[in-house]
């Protein structure tokens, strides 16, 4: 495995859970037994990264620190980064460029459940991008991937109005360092943000982007159906039901 570092991107104003993120960050609301970036956080754990930005907004970044510590009780080594305004998970991901100093990074949305072991796939990584897509009902409310026939990532397209596909890339990226010298060149989109699917075009563009696709459920736990969900899952896997 080449040297990694993890990044946890907890940004955003959590709108559509108000007035629950009026008093706390999104990633912190309770997912059955534990909080939210719990579940993420284990990914990275799992995959035996020991060092871990995590990235917030002002508003609760006191709060991350208090509840994560500097993660000696999770046997790694936790470090802070905020983020004034959310613009985009690329942006998010620009910040982490000091801490991940040249090696490779797996980068989570701290909102993300995920039900499959994503383990094999980060501990493999060598080089270029990977992603983790899901086949979901409505994937124009994401970034869609245009697959090939065998299954390769022939494009990314961020919340087409007609995607090519139900293949959506979910919250986990792996890059190699290159990754910041595309996001340094990047201008905003449409709608104003450093889009993370510009990323994965840039290493497209050099067949370099490979790509898992989710057999078990994931879950984007950003509304409270969502959350919800993520919770009786939780809860079921824990219990054994």
């Amino acid at each position: 495995m080449t040297n990694m570092k993890g990044v946890l991107i907890c940004g955003g104003t959590g709108s559509r859970l108000r007035p629950l993120t009026e008093i706390t960050n999104k990633s912190l609301l309770p997912v059955f037994d534990k909080p939210l970036i719990l579940y993420p956080l284990q990914i990275l754990l799992d995959a035996e990264i020991q060092d871990i930005l995590v990235i917030s907004g002002t508003e609760h970044i006191d709060q991350m620190k208090k509840f994560l510590g500097d993660g000696t009780r999770f046997g790694c080594r936790l470090s802070y980064q905020v983020q004034e305004k959310p613009e985009g998970i690329a942006q998010a991901l620009g910040l982490a460029e000091n801490f991940v100093a040249g090696d490779s990074t797996c980068a989570l949305l701290g909102d993300n459940v995920y039900f499959d072991n994503l383990s094999p796939a980060i501990r493999s990584f060598k080089k270029g991008g990977h992603v983790f897509l899901k086949e979901v009902p409505d994937p124009e409310r994401f970034g869609v991937a245009e697959l090939s026939d065998d299954g390769k990532v022939l494009s990314f397209e961020e919340k087409p109005k007609n995607p090519k596909s139900h293949f959506i890339g979910t919250g986990c990226y792996i890059y190699d360092a290159r990754c910041f010298d595309v996001i340094r060149t990047m201008k905003p989109s449409a709608r104003g943000e450093y889009e993370v699917t510009d990323i994965h075009n840039w290493y497209i563009k050099r067949g370099e982007l490979t790509a898992t696709i989710l057999k078990n459920e994931w879950i984007d736990a950003g509304t409270f159906e969502s959350l919800h969900r993520a919770a009786v899952l939780a809860k079921e896997r824990r219990l054994g039901l």
